[in-house]
């Protein structure tokens, strides 16, 4: 048979309701009664009923949270926190991947609807085609990212800029020639493609520089292989910018595969500068220059406002920008 809070309760030698406040998080217990807890949780094998839960307070006890793709090391890094800190509200996170597909994000909502997960945490990558464009019979949600709808809530960091952050800290720094690695392709552009597009632009504009089209470097996808394909191909054509501005880390480290297969010195002969700060930027030769924020405030952010949808279904929507910094490291230097 399996163990109920009630065996829990007496192997710990305490109430029921403290073995509750134990499993689902929210409610302050002193650390030596956690531990007893804890300790008869394990020995008893204790798995919660989620269904039993569920027909107690109409929830699943499981959220969703959606990405474009999993694979990535930024994607990973952020699921990462979802889950931990998820889990410390009493809740299990559904990981899905959408490929960019909104009709994926659709089945998601309908899932929802259906009760079988009590939220919805999103990062679609455009709005027009999301299913986010309209707001009827939207389950809990909150959207992640830089789409920028006005009728949900959202978490994002401030692409644009960040972007024009980037390029005038590198104009500082005498260069000139900045390449874009991660500009929108033609019929695959993105919000934060676009949003850092256009951060990038108004920082040339404001020392009077304008774009120059032959260093932009659209890509298809934001992989480190395809960057790699593509700013190689860029640089068969292509005389050595300056400096290279890379959409994410995951782009920078295929610029820079190429340019030291090539036996281009990084910082000497080109800057490279990434976007994330993804734990493998610190290790990478050179340790990548790259802008940082705090992916466990992004996702505290995001399930506060998911909490607080659940439980105020009709509450006007909220908007949290997560703040930004550049972290500087060997991939850089003054030209």
């Amino acid at each position: 048979m399996r163990a109920t809070v009630r065996d829990v309760a007496a192997r710990a030698g305490v109430s029921p309701k403290t073995v509750s406040n134990v499993i689902n998080g929210g409610v302050v217990v002193r650390p030596s009664t956690r531990e007893r807890v804890e300790r008869a949780l394990a020995e008893l094998d204790y798995v919660p009923n989620l269904s039993a839960r569920g027909l107690r307070n109409g929830r699943s006890g499981v959220i969703a949270l959606t990405l474009p793709e999993l694979g990535s090391a930024h994607s990973a890094e952020l699921a990462q926190w979802f889950v931990e800190l998820a889990r410390q509200r009493g809740w299990t996170v559904q990981l899905e991947q959408t490929g960019n597909d909104p009709q994926r994000e659709r089945d998601l909502v309908s899932r929802a609807r259906a009760h079988l997960v009590d939220g919805l945490v999103l990062n679609p990558v455009s709005l027009s085609a999301s299913v986010l464009a309209t707001t009827e019979g939207l389950p809990p949600t909150v959207v992640i990212g830089e789409v920028e709808p006005e009728h949900v809530d959202q978490v994002h960091v401030d692409s644009r800029a960040a972007a024009e952050e980037v390029t005038t800290w590198l104009l500082d720094r005498g260069h000139r020639r900045i390449a874009i690695v991660g500009a929108a392709s033609a019929g695959a552009a993105t919000a934060t493609s676009e949003l850092r597009e256009r951060g990038h632009t108004a920082g040339l504009a404001a020392v009077g520089l304008e774009v120059d089209p032959a260093l932009r470097v659209p890509l298809a996808s934001w992989t480190t292989r395809s960057a790699a394909t593509a700013f190689a191909a860029w640089l068969d054509r292509n005389e050595l910018p300056d400096a290279v501005f890379a959409f994410t880390d995951s782009i920078a480290f295929g610029v820079l595969h190429v340019l030291a297969a090539r036996g281009v010195r990084v910082p000497e002969q080109v800057s490279v500068v990434g976007f994330d700060d993804v734990e493998a930027a610190a290790f990478a030769i050179p340790a990548l220059t790259t802008v940082a924020f705090d992916r466990r405030a992004f996702a505290t952010a995001a399930l506060d406002l998911l909490t607080r949808r659940i439980a105020e279904r009709d509450a006007p929507p909220s908007t949290v920008v997560v703040p930004h910094r550049i972290v500087e490291r060997a991939s850089t230097a003054p030209r």
